[in-house]
């Protein structure tokens, strides 16, 4: 027993090292002082603009030199419970408990190492819309709202529905929602994109085989430091009845809120609230966030084009296959990582999926999507 916990440690002593070369607890330190430093000059206070990014900077490096102690505390527990068990310790049974753990706190830290982008701490504003096909993907659209929001949940994150719109027979038109959290955005960046589906219909009398698609868009949730000049002549509001399935929960009142920014026509809606007020203020803080995105993804395609490795990461770009039948299989078509417990997957359990993106994104090699065309 003792040797067959010795192999299945193994890779994870490896991956524990590695990870803890890479934080580098005396850069960590030595970045903490620096930043407190600056923090104590009094005119920093003065400067929201450079105030802000600083704490939130001392925050990151406080928790990664947390995460490194913890992580050095649980590796130093795992050794020595080898040792009593080496020493003839009936220890077994909390040995693998503690390399389970200690394999899981490993695989979370080094996702969140992986998040240095300059928007990946935000929170994330995500918007699902059904393809082409009616009741299939409209349904298939409330699956994958279904599927983050469980994630989120999870994660231990915060979410809002902001928007959402029911489909005819099943599922919905499309659907609006805010998860907040520390590296909400960072951990979701790689989720926008077209995410396919194969399945037996269960809206098909015949029981045929269905595909069906529906696009995902993740946006940072941007915070007051962050200036976007948006000019009121440039949008136009419009005001509806929020819809629903019926009840007591339906507005009488057009207090739905839809604003359009005319030069780029990006769209931002809210409904939630019963007040056309705070419904139009959530509205200007998602139509925002999407023009910020709007503008990185300019600067990023114009880079991109030197940069043949690299996907074109856009809208448009079919990322996921999510294969129920003939066989059970999730494969993402950029980086390949794939699951066979579809049904984990959909209940939320991105981690692998996550993690892969944001490896090659880290490496700078992310490949374009394979043909993948089973139906």
């Amino acid at each position: 027993m003792i040797t067959d916990l010795e192999y299945a440690y193994s890779p994870v002593r490896d991956r524990v090292r590695e990870l803890r070369e890479y934080l580098d607890r005396p850069r960590l330190e030595k970045e903490l002082a620096s930043v407190e430093q600056q923090i104590a000059d009094p005119a920093v206070w003065a400067d929201a603009a450079r105030s802000q990014p600083l704490m939130r900077e001392r925050k990151r490096l406080e928790s990664l030199l947390s995460e490194d102690r913890e992580l050095e505390r649980r590796a130093a527990d795992v050794e020595a419970y080898f040792d009593l068990a080496r020493e003839g310790e009936n220890v077994e049974a909390e040995l693998e408990s503690e390399i389970h753990n200690t394999e899981a706190f490993a695989e979370s830290l080094e996702t969140r190492t992986l998040l240095s982008g300059e928007s990946d701490a935000l929170n994330a504003i995500v918007t699902v819309h059904p393809g082409a096909g009616g009741t299939e993907s409209q349904d298939w659209a409330e699956m994958l709202m279904r599927m983050y929001l469980r994630w989120a949940e999870r994660e231990g994150f915060k979410t809002e529905i902001n928007e959402i719109q029911d489909g005819d027979e099943a599922g919905i038109k499309s659907a609006t929602f805010t998860i907040s959290g520390e590296n909400a955005f960072g951990m979701l960046s790689g989720e926008t994109g077209v995410h396919r589906l194969v399945r037996i219909s269960p809206f098909d009398s015949a029981k045929r085989r269905h595909t069906s698609f529906s696009s995902v868009f993740v946006s940072p949730e941007i915070d007051d430091s962050i200036v976007i000049d948006i000019k009121p002549d440039e949008l136009r509001t419009d005001t509806y009845r929020s819809g629903g399935k019926g009840g007591q929960h339906v507005n009488t009142t057009d207090s739905a809120v839809r604003i359009t920014h005319l030069p780029t026509g990006i769209v931002a809606a809210c409904q939630n609230e019963r007040s056309q007020h705070k419904n139009r203020e959530k509205a200007m803080k998602m139509l925002r966030s999407r023009l910020y995105e709007y503008e990185l993804a300019k600067k990023q395609a114009a880079s991109k084009k030197l940069e043949d490795s690299k996907l074109d990461i856009n809208f448009g770009s079919q990322i996921r296959s999510y294969v129920l039948q003939p066989y059970r299989m999730v494969k993402d078509l950029r980086t390949r990582v794939e699951s066979g417990d579809v049904d984990k997957v959909l209940d939320g359990g991105l981690a692998p999926f996550i993690r892969g993106y944001l490896k090659m994104r880290r490496e700078g090699n992310i490949p374009a999507p394979i043909d993948d065309t089973e139906d």
